[in-house]
C-alpha cells in the first residue's frame, strides 16, 4: 500500500496555505482594480477585469503569478 502524501510544512513561506483566489480578492480590496492594473501591468487587471478570468489567466502564467505573489507579500509587510 502506498502511504499517502503529506504536505510539507514550511513555516517560513508566507504564502503556505494561501490560495491563489484569497490573494486576489486582498488585492481587490486593498487597491480596486485601476490601482492593481497600474501596479501590475498585465490585461486581465485592465479590460473588463473579474476574479474568475484574472485567476484563469493567473494559474497559466508562472511570471505574473509571480508578479501578483510579491505585490500581496509587500502589501502585508506594510
Amino acid at each position: 500500500m502506498e502511504q499517502e502524501k503529506k504536505p510539507q510544512e514550511q513555516p517560513n513561506n508566507p504564502l503556505h496555505g494561501v490560495k491563489l483566489s484569497e490573494i486576489l480578492q486582498f488585492l481587490v480590496s486593498e487597491y480596486g482594480w485601476e490601482e492593481l492594473g497600474s501596479r501590475i501591468k498585465i490585461n486581465c487587471f485592465n479590460s473588463n477585469p473579474t476574479i474568475k478570468s484574472s485567476l484563469k489567466f493567473l494559474r497559466r502564467t508562472p511570471w505574473a503569478r509571480t508578479k501578483v505573489e510579491n505585490l500581496y507579500l509587500r502589501t502585508i509587510k506594510e
